[in-house]
């Protein structure tokens, strides 16, 4: 139950925030970002947080559930409804990266995926597609990213959703493999924060988010990954998350 009233609450505040975003006051830009990376984000984020426990539903019913995230998503963004659509694609990606993870056998392959995804990303939003995509059809990459908006400008920082999925994949990996499941999360989220701060402070148009969610699963773990690969027993072991229930920190 306190997990329900938990996931009621965090949906009720950023519901509010989103329907008042354009009619709240405007901030100098650190301002801003202070308030995206302290308040926004973590809000949006502890959807996943507080819905971990279904990462232990059936594959098939994972999918479904995505795949109707996504038709959500469609119809939401046909009809104009962006807050709507930004947050079906959220969910989308989440239940996703989910069923990704049901096909994960060992926390070492989470490590590797950690080690190899920064590297694409960052090829992909320098020289690669995202990079295409963001200067000639900045309107696809809207369609494919979430926003968060900053109030009073009638602007937002946007995330692609990889990023979702991934977010998703090492939060979900965190519980799976005994890890530490809230300092995954708080590593998770100030990766995002501090992808955004380092975007405006050195001026560019975009930086790659999934080097700094890499590091927040790797770092707040490091130790127990470490053991883990050494074939130390009880650590890091596959472990399953009670449907309703929370995520034991290792």
């Amino acid at each position: 139950m306190g997990r329900a009233a938990a996931l009621l609450t965090v949906a009720a505040l950023v519901g509010a925030y989103y329907g008042a975003v354009d009619d709240l006051p405007k901030a100098g830009l650190w301002w801003q970002i202070g308030w995206l990376a302290l308040a926004v984000i973590p809000a949006v984020c502890a959807f996943a947080y507080l819905l971990l426990p279904f990462s232990r539903l059936p594959v098939r019913l994972l999918g479904a559930i995505g795949g109707g995230f996504v038709v959500l998503a469609i119809a939401f963004g046909l009809a104009g409804v962006h807050e709507a659509a930004n947050f079906a694609k959220l969910g989308a990606m989440t239940f996703f990266g989910w069923v990704f993870l049901a096909f994960i056998e060992d926390v070492s392959w989470v490590v590797i995926i950690a080690c190899v995804i920064p590297w694409v990303d960052a090829y992909s939003v320098w020289r690669g597609p995202t990079k295409s995509i963001t200067t000639n059809h900045p309107h696809v990459f809207t369609n494919l990213s979430y926003a968060f908006p900053v109030p009073g400008r009638h602007s937002a920082a946007n995330l692609g959703v990889p990023d979702l999925f991934f977010f998703a994949l090492f939060l979900g990996a965190s519980a799976r493999f005994g890890l530490r499941v809230y300092w995954t999360w708080v590593g998770l989220v100030a990766g995002l924060g501090i992808t955004i701060a380092l975007t405006v402070w050195w001026d560019l148009s975009g930086l790659p988010a999934l080097p700094a969610i890499a590091l927040g699963f790797l770092l707040p773990n490091a130790d127990l990954i470490w053991r883990r690969l050494r074939g130390q027993p009880g650590l890091g072991d596959r472990t399953d998350v009670a449907l309703g229930g929370s995520p034991d920190d290792a």
